[in-house]
């Protein structure tokens, strides 16, 4: 039942992220802000606060962390705002109000004041604008990061400790579920930065994460390579930041999801087996997720961790995008949706259309 409840609370969590992101006024760049705020935050705390900070001892590195990381709130605020088109000024007026607030509150608040701020900047001349736009959204970004606050960061609180919980009595499950889950994430349009520094999942699920991103971004090197999905530039930049390809991600998402899943999945027990704990939350990522285990971790059994974990991610490419090429054979379809199958087509209503059910039916 832990193991159930865990699932379902994250899958409940990525169903709102996910139709927030769909159906939402401009949800699509709002997550994008949201996950801008998870690098500029997060990443840099997981990188200077317990690299070299903790790790190799610069104390003033150690501090700038620090500060990055208690400043998800107003970074959200702001970037959500400015991903909105909502001017500079007043983006960051929104920003400093919510200082002290999670990354979820001020990614509330940035979303809401930005609807308000542009309407400000069409009904008022320039430079008025401003004025009255720095004197209202302030105390209303206030207001909605300190009511919204403690209710999201409680309910998100909940998913998270029910993950930790699952992952506690069932490891081996949880790995594989979570690290498919979470590589899956890190190549769709939400960002699995993102979403882990709003559970705030630390400790082995956080670890979790991280491995499997890394066995990921080898995984996602082999699956373009294979599935002749752009060139050398390309794979190599799918191997390093998954979102940066999304355009073509999302033009053969049936055959590169189903192939990341397992990508991460493998990788995700191997964090389980070599007890990989990160107390960073957001690193979930190719780069963050290499560099943030080593604080809280044997160095050793990091590097063992991150050399299965590529193996098996790379193995794993390497199987499920040869069912996809195989069955792209038989059928005579093209290997991909780049206009590049390296095999003859078939064009035919019929062809199509039976790689159409097998899409279906496995979606």
């Amino acid at each position: 039942m832990e193991l159930i409840q865990g699932i379902g609370l994250l899958l409940a969590a990525l169903t709102v992220f996910s139709l927030f992101s769909t159906y939402a006024p401009h949800g699509n760049k709002a997550m994008g802000g949201l996950a801008a705020a998870a690098i500029a935050s997060f990443l840099v705390e997981a990188v200077h606060a317990y690299i070299t900070g903790d790790f190799i001892g610069i104390e003033f590195l150690k501090q700038t962390g620090l500060a990055a990381g208690s400043m998800g709130g107003p970074a959200a605020a702001a970037l959500v705002a400015l991903a909105l088109g909502v001017s500079p000024v007043l983006a960051i007026v929104a920003a400093i109000s919510v200082k002290g607030s999670g990354i979820l509150a001020g990614f509330i608040a940035g979303y809401l004041c930005s609807f308000l701020s542009k309407w400000i900047e069409r009904k008022f001349p320039d430079g008025i604008d401003m004025i009255v736009g720095a004197i209202v959204i302030a105390p209303i970004a206030y207001l909605i990061a300190f009511y919204s606050g403690p209710v999201v960061d409680h309910g998100m609180g909940i998913i998270g400790g029910a993950i930790t919980q699952a992952t506690t009595t069932s490891p081996y499950i949880m790995g594989f579920l979570l690290g498919g889950l979470i590589n899956v994430i890190s190549t769709s349009p939400l960002s699995s930065m993102a979403l882990t520094a709003v559970l705030g999942l630390t400790g082995l699920p956080m670890g979790i994460a991280a491995i499997a991103c890394v066995g990921g971004s080898f995984g996602n090197g082999v699956i373009f390579k294979r599935l002749k999905l752009g060139d050398r530039s390309r794979i190599i930049a799918v191997m390093m930041e998954a979102l940066t390809q999304a355009d073509i991600v999302s033009r053969n998402a049936f055959k590169v999801y189903t192939c990341n899943f397992f990508c991460g999945a493998f990788p995700g027990m191997v964090a389980v087996y070599f007890v990989i704990i990160n107390d960073a939350p957001g690193t979930a990522s190719a780069i963050p997720g290499l560099l943030a285990p080593f604080a809280f971790n044997d160095a050793t059994s990091v590097l063992l961790a991150i050399v299965c974990a590529a193996i098996l991610g790379a193995a794993a490419a390497a199987i499920t995008t040869e069912i996809h090429i195989r069955i792209a054979k038989r059928k005579g379809l093209p290997l991909n949706n780049e206009g590049n199958t390296g095999n003859e087509v078939n064009t035919s209503k019929e062809g199509s259309k039976g790689y159409a059910d097998i899409e279906a039916i496995a979606a």
